[in-house]
């Protein structure tokens, strides 16, 4: 089994919920990922680090993402990309700017060279409005989004929405991949 057919399994198993729920975007759905069950999974991670290396683009030096969702994925990836050969760094997008010290937005990039090329992560998009806003608060920093890649893409806008910011978004797995 590859590891994509896998990772859709453990996401079955692990993350899918047909339960009513109210969405970060506001919305309400009948069908949830809580994509974290599975991006803290050690295989999980795992099989999300080396698909995720699979797509980067190779002139990418950092990946993260808005903190919480991306935290593991980015943890897993740079740990994978070592073990690869291949030296990447992490950095985290947080919902506020820290009230103390530094008062950063994007944390961890003192490691990366001004202008330097990223990748935008995050374990599971609806509408990609925190996406957007992450985007934004890298370029703010200095730094150049030149590619977006998602564990799970709910399939109700964000893709068109990256795509609007410029930002071009790729998924692991669709929604319909998992219904």
């Amino acid at each position: 089994m590859n590891h994509r057919d896998r990772l859709i399994e453990l996401l079955l198993e692990r993350s899918v919920k047909r339960q009513k729920v109210v969405l970060a975007s506001g919305r309400e759905s009948d069908f949830y990922v809580d994509a974290r069950q599975t991006t803290l999974h050690s295989e999980g991670a795992a099989l999300i680090a080396k698909l995720m290396l699979e797509r980067l683009k190779p002139d990418v030096v950092a990946v993260g993402g808005p903190v919480t969702g991306a935290d593991p994925i980015t943890g897993a990836t740079i740990a994978e990309a070592w073990r690869q050969g291949r030296s990447i760094h992490g950095y985290m997008v947080r919902k506020e700017p820290k009230s103390h010290g530094l008062k950063l937005w994007v944390e961890g990039q003192a490691n990366i060279p001004a202008g330097s090329p990223v990748c935008l992560l995050e374990d599971t998009v609806t509408t990609g409005g925190s996406l957007v806003k992450a985007a934004q608060h890298l370029e703010d920093a200095g730094l150049k989004v030149i590619q977006c890649i998602v564990v799970v893409d709910r399939e109700e806008g964000a893709k068109e929405r990256l795509a609007e910011a410029g930002i071009e978004m790729e998924a692991l797995v669709g929604r319909s991949d998992l219904t």
